[in-house]
Parts: structure tokens; sequence; C-alpha cells
């Protein structure tokens, strides 16, 4: 490979991680903001003008905080839990696609970091990890409420991959590939996947909820009966990856769906900005609406939590296995139908 290309690929990743990083900081205030919003009150306003640099002192009380080391054998693994958290939950954005490309000093610089022909499978894969950062944060901790809570969360987690695998496969068939940057270059214009797939949407979107263990499927950090979840016995950074890869998560997820179903960094009239002021500038263009979509997520993430109860965990497990995956199957069958159709072999 080039030099230049790694380079150039070396720079991107920095910058990914770097802004990967900057939205989970920054989560955690229009989290507070959204809440207080909803509550009709307040929210931080004291650390800098409306708030701003909330995130950066709330930074700083996590480093100054005493590290804390319970009584367990398994010393290793209690470290590399929230590692393992906090980079599965980083490393899912190799492969996603940023926007199109930029001609810049004589030179095509795509906008992804790499692109492989089953980036699906990476997904899935890295996701599959992620749980295992909560499993052995919670058996490592040598607590029983932060054991039955890292249970609760890998099962949780391995039950809803199923439907959210399922929903996948009719989109697969329809797309013809694993590529997310195919997808996203089938999607030109308004051609968005939600207006074919919207049933695979749902269960989807549905599924992410509890990938991301938010509410209302954080039973894993249910307060009244298991005190703090897995993280209970973390303290200082370790607690801080923690938190860290949970908003890490709901950014690489929110930017997934608007990838998948909602056309990535696609919206109406990019030809007619293209033909009129450059491809460069639609392609920049392109990248602000992916952030846009990203962002419109993300606070459908924070609005569900402020406003729906959590579930009961028999609630939780029937509406995943009973509904979601039956409604998964459907979707496939009904997809499979609608392709022969169309192409006349049936």
């Amino acid at each position: 490979m080039d030099q230049a290309i790694i380079i150039e690929k070396g720079i991107f990743i920095v910058v990914i991680f770097a802004i990967t990083m900057l939205f989970a900081m920054y989560e955690t205030l229009a989290e507070r903001k959204i809440a207080a919003w909803l509550q009709d009150r307040i929210g931080p306003n004291r650390a800098g003008k409306g708030g701003i640099l909330q995130p950066l002192a709330d930074g700083l009380k996590l480093f100054s905080k005493e590290e804390f080391m319970p009584n367990t054998p398994n010393k290793f693994l209690f470290i590399v839990g929230p590692a393992i958290s906090m980079s599965t939950a980083l490393i899912t954005s190799a492969v996603i696609p940023w926007g199109d490309k930029l001609h810049i000093f004589g030179r095509d610089v795509i906008l992804q970091a790499t692109d492989i022909d089953v980036a699906m499978l990476y997904v899935f894969g890295v996701l599959s990890v992620g749980v295992y950062g909560i499993m052995i944060g919670g058996w490592a901790s040598n607590n029983k409420f932060s054991l039955m809570s890292a249970m609760r969360a890998s099962s949780q987690m391995i039950s809803y991959e199923v439907a959210m695998g399922l929903s996948l496969i009719a989109l697969v068939m329809m797309t013809g590939t694993l590529s997310l940057r195919d997808m996203a270059l089938q999607q030109h214009g308004m051609n968005w996947n939600i207006f074919y797939q919207p049933v695979g949407f749902l269960i989807f979107l549905v599924c992410s909820f509890a990938e991301t263990n938010r509410t209302p499927f954080d039973l894993a950090e249910c307060e009244a009966e298991l005190i703090g979840g897995y993280h209970t016995e973390y303290s200082s950074m370790r607690m801080g990856f923690y938190l860290f890869a949970e908003y890490a998560s709901m950014f690489i997820s929110s930017t997934i769906l608007a990838v998948l179903y909602f056309g990535a960094y696609n919206y109406p009239g990019m030809d007619w900005v293209a033909e009129n002021a450059g491809a460069n500038v639609s392609n920049i263009v392109g990248i602000f609406v992916l952030f846009a979509k990203i962002c419109a997520f993300i606070f459908f993430y924070m609005w569900i939590r402020w406003t729906i109860p959590r579930f009961r965990y028999d609630q939780l497990m029937r509406l995943g296995w009973q509904m979601l995956i039956p409604l998964a199957i459907a979707n496939i069958i009904i997809t499979g139908i609608v392709i022969l159709l169309s192409d006349g072999k049936l």
C-alpha cells in the first residue's frame, strides 16, 4: 500500500476516534439538558456558558477520584472488562462511510477508514465481543449484584442480536451486498431503505435500544434491584470507561441506523448541488447531513429514556423471542416473495 494512503488512513482513523469521543463526552451534557427540558427544569448551567464545560468537569472529577480495587482474585480481568467495552465501541466506526469522497491536493480521499465486502459481519462480530466486557467486569467484581447484572445484560444482548441479525437479512436480500459503502451508494438522493424496509427498521431500532442498554431495556443497571449494575464495584476512570462506552455505542448505533436505513450522507437535491457548486461542496454537505441524522437518532434515544419506564425482565425476553424474532422471520419471507415477484420468477 502507498505510504501516502497509509498516512491518510491513519489521520482519518484518529479524527474519527476523536469525533466519537467528543460526541460521547457531550452526549452526557445533552442527556442532562434534554432531561431537564422534558421535566421543566434547568439542568447543568454553572460550568461554562450554558453548562458547556460540564463534561470536562465530570471528566476531571472521574480522574481525581480514588481508584478502588475490590477483594477479587481476578484483578487482571477486573481491569480488562471496561477496556474491552470501550475498545469495541470505538473500533466499530472503522467500516462506516462518513461521506462519499473529497478531491484534495490532486487526489481523491475516501471518507471511510476501510471498505470491506463483509462490513455488516464485521459490525456484528465486534458487537458480539462487546458483551464480554460487561460479563467479565461483572464476574471479576466478586459481587453478587454485579454478576446478576452482567448475566442480565449478556442474555439480553445475545437475545436481541438474533432479531437484529434477522432484520438485516431482509435488507441484505434487497440490496445484494454486505458492504456499508455499497448500501450508502444505492441510497442516492432520496432512494432510502426506510421506504422499502420499514418493518426491518423498526426491529433494528428496538434491538439497538437493547444492545446499548438504554431505557426501556436498562435492566442491567436497575438501581432498585442491583445497586449500580455490573459497574457497582468500579470507580474513577474505569467506571468512566463503562459510561463512555455506553454513549459511544449510542453514537455508533445511531450512525449505523442512519447509514442502513436513512440514506447515510445522501440527501434530496445532492445532484443539483454537485452541478452548481461542485462535487466537493455536495459531499461536504452530505457529511453534515449524516451528522444531522445521527443527532436526531441520539435525541430520540434520550427522549425515550425520559418518557417510557423500563420493562420487567420477563416482558423484555418475551418481546425479543416471541415477538421480534417471528416478526423478523415474517419480514424475510415477505421480502423474498416481493423480490421474486419483481424479478418475474413467481
